[in-house]
């Protein structure tokens, strides 16, 4: 049994409500309405302990509960972005095939817009999130808004940059994982000093490509140079930054966390007449159009956006629909599930 204290710092939710008097969530959301659908004497029951704990219901997440949408809104951090634009087209697809519509919201990496299109999709356009956070949103740490989103009763799914402090489903790769096989990779091919251009540590992501980089110059006993990892956070600099560092380190091979870094690594090693492959291997994070038509052609691990897309909406979609059956019983506790996806490297030119 859940005990909660009117001092509670926590916002008491409807499944709370619903929990510690045993009725639908359904139930305890028509009694804060006074619909006179539920009994009178359980509509007094759940109105008293509401009231009690100082509950105040969020009208337009209440009426969501009864009428539904049908459409998914989706928040990403930026549009022109191979892997964001295939994940897009995943959810479109599994959306489309279960009759839901999507809106698409950019945050641009920011987080008071991040929040301003929270605030405005969960006013009644959408059932339900799958997103992806912003830079900001990972440096500030403050995830109040998808908490609100969430305590309202309104499901959340993350994909790719995601957090630890939000309980919520997940679909993401096991980026440590792809990072460490990719160097492994190089190592295999000769390469023994090899840099990592990457993002600054708040996201997620580049974090975990950092852990795995050095994992595997470590379990494969090449020497851990901190010097040879470059982490880049305005994107319009990264080119000087990357110059900077193939002009200083006589290094053999770079694993860039994104194709806008490997294309510039190896614009930049052109410019300054070093051969890719023969001088520097490169390999990249996102297998996209840039990838494929670069010249030389760059050696990627795929994150497979378009089957995290299908996976994030069909996780979405199975808990929206499962909460229209307005007789379940509320379950005791909510569990939520992280999907990992599988990785590979695909080899080009860059490599070979």
């Amino acid at each position: 049994m859940i005990f909660i204290t009117p001092n509670m710092k926590k916002k008491v939710t409807l499944k709370q409500i619903a929990k510690e008097l045993d009725v639908s969530i359904s139930t305890v959301s028509k009694s804060l309405r006074n619909s006179l659908e539920i009994g009178e004497e359980t509509r007094l029951k759940v109105q008293a302990f509401a009231k009690f704990y100082h509950y105040k219901p969020n009208n337009i997440a209440l009426s969501l509960k009864n009428r539904k949408t049908k459409t998914i809104g989706i928040i990403i951090p930026e549009i022109v972005h191979h892997f964001f634009s295939t994940v897009i087209n995943g959810i479109e697809h599994i959306a489309n095939e279960n009759g839901y519509s999507v809106i698409i919201c950019l945050s641009d990496d920011s987080f008071d817009k991040e929040v301003l299109n929270m605030e405005m999709l969960a006013n009644g356009s959408i059932d339900g999130f799958i997103m992806s956070l912003s830079k900001e949103t990972q440096q500030k740490k403050d995830f109040h808004h998808i908490t609100e989103v969430i305590n309202q009763g309104m499901p959340v799914v993350m994909f790719d940059r995601v957090t630890d402090d939000i309980q919520c489903d997940k679909v993401i790769i096991d980026d440590a994982s792809a990072a460490f096989d990719a160097v492994q990779s190089l190592i295999d091919k000769g390469r023994k000093k090899i840099a990592l251009v990457t993002t600054v540590d708040y996201v997620s992501v580049g974090k975990l490509r950092t852990d795995g980089y050095t994992k595997a110059l470590l379990e494969n006993g090449l020497p851990f140079d901190e010097s040879l990892i470059i982490k880049i956070e305005n994107v319009d600099n990264c080119e000087i930054t990357i110059a900077k560092l193939l002009e200083e380190k006589a290094i053999d091979a770079v694993l860039a966390v994104n194709e806008l870094f490997a294309v510039t690594t190896i614009k930049t090693a052109h410019k300054m007449g070093i051969k890719v492959p023969q001088d520097i291997a490169v390999i990249a994070f996102t297998d996209g159009i840039i990838s494929k038509y670069s010249t030389p052609s760059i050696t990627t691990v795929t994150q497979n956006g378009i089957e995290m897309g299908n996976i994030a909406a069909k996780i979405l979609i199975e808990r929206l629909e499962s909460e229209e059956d307005e007789n379940e019983e509320y379950e005791e506790e909510e569990t939520y599930k992280t999907t990992v996806i599988e990785t590979h490297l695909i080899e080009r030119e860059s490599t070979n």
